[in-house]
């Protein structure tokens, strides 16, 4: 096992490698980057100085002293160049012996862009060391703002997954105890309908029925917590939280359970199939002892080897259009946002952490193979 997990390692460094190839050099034939979508922005008569962190001021003095909106008679090339330089495009080279401090309007120093696979190389070196930078438009850094956004993320990844798990194993044993039954049926009748219908569709009928639309006033329509909680008592706070996210974290779970019942309920068919439980069923041990004692952890192998990846699910598994409905502002808004704006540090810092993880959670699920089931040997198979 040893060697397999080396070896699998050594696969993480060029794989994740080739990731970020793909995706950076993808970027560079996408039209319209940072640069601009602040010049349309601001030429389009809106105010995006705000968002990008004052690096400029919108406004310049006209002749007769009075101010006017800069994108009304286009932008200055001195504020183009000194965001092409912020945001790491380009950078400032001045003549042997200059000693101030270089500007793009100092004497002897000019503007030169730096290549795109120079600047790939500075990314990557940055991000070796952790170092993902700060966001073009909110001034903050990329790790501050993933970490901001992830209370969301978690809310609807970690309910998720627990209420899937304790509903969806206990069925899926009891469906293939049963099966063929009219249980079996009209549960799998259920749960295929569940699975098939889309989850915003099945978000907005529960806001129109239960948070203030054509029917009942039951639950909040937005956000995670009441205005105010920070005052509430601690016991406030539970069930206030708890009241906001029924409906968001309802509208993610309901089509989790198909899958994970039926591959509970044809794990522990193949399972009950098998000479063993016939041989034990022979003995006359208990029904309850045969399923539990015997057939549960085999037929778990599967479900049990990926919870590494459904607890990775849990932190990241934000989805966009359940954030939008119900007003979350968690990683999926961040996700498009950034992917719109041309935000390229959270993009490419988020895509190598997130894929680093993956690749991380990958071994462990192997590794998680071999605990449940100490059969398996990843080195002979090698």
């Amino acid at each position: 096992m040893g060697a397999y997990i080396f070896r699998r390692l050594l696969l993480v460094i060029p794989t994740l490698f080739g990731v970020m190839v793909i995706n950076f050099a993808l970027t560079q034939f996408v039209p319209g980057g940072p640069i601009d979508q602040i010049q349309a922005r601001l030429e389009g008569g809106g105010d995006a100085i705000e968002a990008i962190g004052g690096t400029a001021d919108a406004t310049i003095e006209e002749s007769d002293g009075e101010s006017g909106y800069v994108g009304a008679r286009g932008l200055p090339p001195e504020f183009l160049a000194k965001l092409e330089v912020q945001f790491g495009f380009a950078r400032i080279v001045c003549a042997d012996g200059y000693t101030g401090e270089p500007t793009i309007k100092s004497p002897d120093c000019k503007k030169e862009a730096i290549p795109a696979m120079e600047r790939f190389f500075i990314m990557m070196g940055n991000y070796l060391t952790f170092d993902f930078g700060e966001s073009y438009f909110r001034s903050i850094s990329v790790v501050d703002l993933i970490l901001e956004k992830m209370p969301v993320s978690i809310t609807l990844g970690l309910w998720s997954t627990v209420i899937a798990y304790l509903v969806s194993i206990p069925l899926g044993i009891r469906k293939a105890v049963q099966d063929g039954s009219k249980f079996d049926t009209w549960t799998s009748g259920f749960i295929i309908a569940a699975y098939a219908i889309p989850g915003f569709l099945f978000a907005i009928l529960l806001m129109v029925v239960f948070a203030g639309g054509s029917f009942f006033q039951w639950f909040p329509l937005r956000g995670l917590t009441s205005e105010g909680w920070e005052d509430f008592s601690l016991f406030h706070k539970v069930t206030d939280y708890l009241w906001h996210i029924v409906l968001p974290v309802t509208a993610q779970l309901i089509a989790s359970f198909a899958t994970l019942t039926l591959l509970t309920k044809n794990s522990f068919l193949d399972e009950i199939k098998k000479q063993y439980v016939m041989t034990a069923r022979a003995k006359g041990l208990p029904e309850s002892r045969v399923l539990y004692g015997h057939v549960f952890r085999n037929a778990m192998l599967i479900v049990i080897a990926g919870f590494p990846g459904l607890f990775l699910g849990v932190f990241f598994g934000s989805s966009l259009i359940i954030e939008m409905i119900f007003s979350l502002d968690g990683l999926g808004q961040l996700a498009y946002r950034s992917a719109v704006e041309r935000d390229y540090p959270i993009i490419f810092g988020t895509l190598f952490a997130f894929g680093l993880i993956g690749l991380i959670v990958g071994i462990l699920s192997d590794m998680m193979y071999v605990l449940v089931d100490p059969r398996i040997d990843f080195d002979r198979r090698g």
